[in-house]
């Protein structure tokens, strides 16, 4: 049995002095799944009909929404070009109902785990020590809920 974790940190343009953080995680599971559910959190969580950037590390994630792969895996029932099935379609389509909340939704790659500085280091290094505290509660107590 192992855990995956996902660690979310937003920061309204509004205000911003002030940080949100939440935490969660899933046994069983993979990256992506909480890459997506990272993103879902975050845009469930910020009050409807914003500008919303979202940045990760996940370039498979941002690739998607960027590119409108998505777009094709409906119109395809969901099997991509190799005529399989989407993997992590319940989030994918969490995802698409969580961006319509918002006026728009820009996705934005950054490096992950990366020495060097960035924009964006303290935020996804912020992330990270997020998801590695929740990891070590999640080996101390099984029942890690996600958000």
């Amino acid at each position: 049995m192992y855990w995956s974790i996902c660690s979310v940190r937003f920061l309204p343009l509004q205000q911003p002095k002030t940080s949100y953080n939440i935490n969660g995680g899933e046994q069983d599971t993979t990256n992506l799944r909480m890459e997506l559910t990272a993103a879902c959190v975050a845009l469930e969580a910020i009050d409807e009909g914003h500008i919303v950037t979202i940045y990760s590390d996940a370039s498979y994630l941002v690739n998607c929404m960027r590119r409108g792969w998505y777009k094709k895996w409906r119109e395809n029932r969901w099997f991509n070009h190799r005529k399989e099935l989407v993997a992590n379609r319940d989030l994918w389509e969490r995802l698409l109902q969580a961006t319509q909340r918002h006026q728009e939704v820009r996705w934005r790659k950054v490096k992950g785990h990366s020495k060097t500085q960035g924009p964006h280091k303290s935020g996804n290094d912020r992330a990270d020590e997020l998801a590695v505290a929740a990891k070590n509660e999640a080996t101390r107590s099984p029942t890690l809920p996600l958000p």
